[in-house]
C-alpha cells in the first residue's frame, strides 16, 4: 500500500503575462472611442449611404463590444490571449467599413479587409478560452480561413470592384467575380465547420459544461451560422433580404462579446461563492453535501471529489467506490491539500482553468474540511469491499455446493445403486423362505432408504433442478413434498441469474421447514413476483406466528444469503397470526 498521493502535474513552460499597465489600457480606449468616431464621421460623411444612422449604430455595435470586452478580458485575465485577439478583432473590423469612404484608395483598402472581419470572428470564437487554438485541425480550419480572406487582393489585381479599385492591373471582372463567389462559398463552409468544433465543445464526451459557458459557447455557434447565412445571400443575390439578414448577423455576432462579459461578471462573482461555500462547510458536511457545496460554489455541476485512500491505493468517489482519474473526459484535475499533503483531487470542467484564483480559493476552503468527508468516503469503500467480498464468498460457497453434490451422485449414491442391486441378485439366488433371504431384503430396504436420504441431502446441498430446470419447476417439487398443503402463486418459466434463484429455492425451503416444524399451520402460501429489477418471495401461513429471523441459523443464514445480493429479507411475525416472510432481490 502507498501512502503517496500520485498526482497530475501541470508544468508551464511559459512565464506568466502581466496585467496590461494603465497606460495601455487609456490608449487602447482612446483608440476605440476614435474609431467609434470616425466610423459615425464616415457614414454620414458617405455618399453611398442611404441610412448613415442606422449603419454607423450597426458598425458601432459590430466593433465596439469586441474591444471593450477584449480590454476588460485582457485586463482581468492576462495569462489568456483571448482578451488581445478581441481587441484586435474590434479595430480590425473597423477597416472593413472603409468601403463607406468617398476616397478611392481608402474604399480599396476596406474592400480588402471585406472578408476578414468573419474570419477573426471566426478565430475568436475558437479560441476561447486561453486565446490559442489548441487542437490541429482547428489551426488548419484558421489558417484555411486567413487564406481565402487573402484571395481578396489577387480579385482586386483583376479588377474587382472598378473603377474605384486604385490597386486594379487588369480589367479581368469575371475572373475577379468568380474568385469572389468562390470566398463566400469556402468562408461560408468554414464558418459551418467551426460550429461543429463549437458543438463537439459544448458536448464534451456528455459531461455538462457550465450553464454560463455552454451559453457562451451556443452564442459563438449561432454568430457564426449567421455569418455563414449572411454569406450565402451575397452569393446567391438574395438582394431583397439581404439588408435583414445583414443586420440579423451583425446584431448576433455583436451580441457574442456582450454574453462573454456576462459570463466573465459571473466568474468574478463566483469568487464571492468561496465566502458561501465556506459557511456550508462550517457544518461538517459529509462527502455528497461536501461535492454539491463545491459545485454551487464553481457553478458547475460535473464537479467530483476523488478521495485518496491509501489503504487502498486509489481513489474513491462519494459512495465509496473505485474511481480512475485517467477516464478520458477532457476535465480538469485539482489537488485538495490539507497540512501540506494532498487528500484528494477535485475533478471539473476544464473552462475553469482559465480562473485559478476561483479555483485555488475553493480548493483551500475545501481542504480545511474535507477530514470528516474522507473518512466517510473511507468507511463507504471498506463496505463496498465488504459487500464484494460477501458475494465472493457466496459464490465460492455456490461452486463447492455444486461440487459435493456432484461427488455425491457420480460417488457414493452410485455405489449404493450398486449396492442394492448386487444384494438383490443374490436375493433372488436364495431359496424364498431362507432366512438369509430376508436378511438381504431388509439390508436392500436399509441401503434404498440411506439412498433416499443421500439423495435428500445432495438436493440441499445444491438444488440440480434450479440449475437444470429453473424456479418455478424446483418449487413445485418442494411444495409437492411438504408435510401440508402449499400452494405457489406467480411461478413463471423465466429464468433469473443463477445466485438469485438459488436464493430464492432456499428461502422457500428454510421456510418451509420452519412451517412444519414450529407454526402448526395447516397451509402456506409461496407467492413469486417480479418488481421492476428485483424479484420478490413471499411465504406466508396460518400457523401461530412468533417466529424471528434474528433466532437461529436457519432464517438468519438465508438473509446472508439475500444480503449478499443487495436485497433484503423481512419477517412479520405476531403471535397467533401466522407468519409472513418477504424477500426482495435484484435480479439486474
Amino acid at each position: 500500500m502507498g501512502n503517496t498521493v500520485p498526482l497530475p502535474v501541470a508544468v508551464s513552460s511559459t512565464p506568466a503575462a502581466t496585467a496590461p499597465s494603465r497606460w495601455v489600457v487609456l490608449v487602447v480606449a482612446s483608440g476605440g472611442a476614435v474609431a467609434a468616431g470616425g466610423l459615425i464621421l464616415l457614414a454620414y460623411a458617405s455618399v453611398a449611404l442611404q441610412q448613415p444612422g442606422l449603419d454607423a449604430l450597426t458598425a458601432c455595435w459590430l466593433t465596439i463590444p469586441y474591444i471593450v470586452a477584449g480590454l476588460i478580458a485582457w485586463r482581468l485575465r492576462p495569462d489568456s490571449r483571448l482578451g488581445v485577439l478581441m481587441v484586435t478583432a474590434g479595430f480590425a473590423t473597423v477597416a472593413n467599413f472603409l468601403v463607406w469612404a468617398n476616397n478611392d484608395l481608402l474604399f480599396t483598402i476596406g474592400v480588402a479587409c471585406q472578408f476578414l472581419p468573419p474570419v477573426l470572428f471566426l478565430h475568436v470564437f475558437l479560441a476561447f478560452p486561453s486565446g490559442l487554438i489548441e487542437s490541429r485541425p482547428e489551426r488548419i480550419l484558421v489558417a484555411a480561413s486567413y487564406g481565402t480572406a487573402a484571395l481578396t487582393l489577387p480579385a482586386l489585381v483583376l479588377g474587382q470592384a472598378a473603377p474605384r479599385n486604385v490597386f486594379a492591373l487588369t480589367d479581368q471582372s469575371a475572373l475577379a467575380e468568380a474568385l469572389q463567389k468562390t470566398q463566400l462559398v469556402l468562408v461560408s463552409v468554414l464558418s459551418l465547420a467551426g460550429i461543429a468544433f463549437l458543438v463537439r465543445r459544448r458536448r464534451r464526451n456528455g459531461r455538462p459544461l457550465r450553464a454560463a459557458l455552454s451559453y457562451l459557447v451556443d452564442s459563438f455557434a449561432i454568430a457564426l451560422l449567421m455569418i455563414a447565412v449572411l454569406l450565402m445571400a451575397g452569393f446567391f443575390g438574395w438582394s431583397a433580404v439581404q439588408q435583414p439578414i445583414r443586420l440579423a448577423t451583425f446584431g448576433v455576432v455583436g451580441l457574442a462579446p456582450i454574453v462573454f462579459l456576462a459570463a466573465l461578471l459571473l466568474a468574478r462573482l463566483g469568487r464571492a461563492s468561496v465566502a458561501d461555500l465556506l459557511i456550508d462547510l462550517g457544518v461538517n458536511p459529509g462527502p455528497i453535501e461536501l461535492q454539491e457545496a463545491v459545485a454551487r460554489a464553481l457553478r458547475d455541476p460535473s464537479v467530483q471529489l476523488a478521495y485518496w485512500l491509501p489503504d487502498f491505493d486509489s481513489y474513491a468517489d462519494v459512495d465509496g467506490r473505485q474511481i480512475h482519474l485517467e477516464d478520458g473526459s477532457g476535465r480538469s484535475a485539482t489537488p485538495i491539500v490539507t497540512d501540506g499533503v494532498p487528500v484528494a483531487m477535485m475533478l471539473h470542467d476544464s473552462g475553469l482553468d482559465d480562473e485559478p484564483r476561483l479555483i485555488a480559493s475553493v480548493a483551500a476552503a475545501t481542504g480545511m474540511s474535507i477530514q470528516n468527508a474522507q473518512l466517510q468516503v473511507e468507511l463507504r469503500a471498506r463496505l463496498e469491499e465488504l459487500r464484494g467480498s460477501r458475494i465472493r464468498i457466496l459464490e465460492a460457497e455456490q461452486r463447492e455446493r455444486r461440487r459435493l453434490e456432484r461427488d455425491l451422485h457420480d460417488g457414493a449414491q452410485q455405489r449404493l445403486i450398486a449396492l442394492s442391486m448386487e444384494l438383490g441378485e443374490l436375493g433372488d439366488q436364495l431359496p424364498g423362505d431362507s432366512d438369509l433371504g430376508t436378511r438381504i431384503d431388509r439390508a436392500r430396504q436399509e441401503v434404498t432408504a440411506s439412498l433416499a436420504e443421500l439423495r435428500d441431502l445432495a438436493h440441499g446441498i445444491h438444488p440440480a433442478a434450479v440449475s437444470d430446470h429453473g424456479l418455478a419447476v424446483a418449487l413445485e417439487s418442494v411444495a409437492t413434498r411438504a408435510t401440508i398443503p402449499v400452494e405457489v402463486i406467480g411461478a413463471t418459466e423465466d429464468r433469473f441469474p443463477e445466485p438469485v434463484e438459488l436464493a430464492a429455492f432456499f428461502i422457500v425451503c428454510e421456510a418451509l421447514a420452519n412451517i412444519a416444524r414450529h407454526s402448526e399451520a395447516s397451509s402456506a402460501l409461496v407467492e413469486l413476483e417480479r418488481k421492476q429489477a428485483a424479484l420478490v418471495v413471499e411465504v406466508t401461513d396460518d400457523g401461530i406466528g412468533g417466529a424471528s429471523a434474528d433466532t437461529g441459523t436457519g432464517l438468519r443464514g438465508v438473509a446472508d444469503r439475500v444480503e449478499a445480493l443487495g436485497g433484503r429479507l423481512q419477517v412479520w411475525s405476531p403471535v397467533g397470526e401466522g407468519t409472513r416472510l418477504r424477500a426482495e432481490i435484484p435480479c439486474g
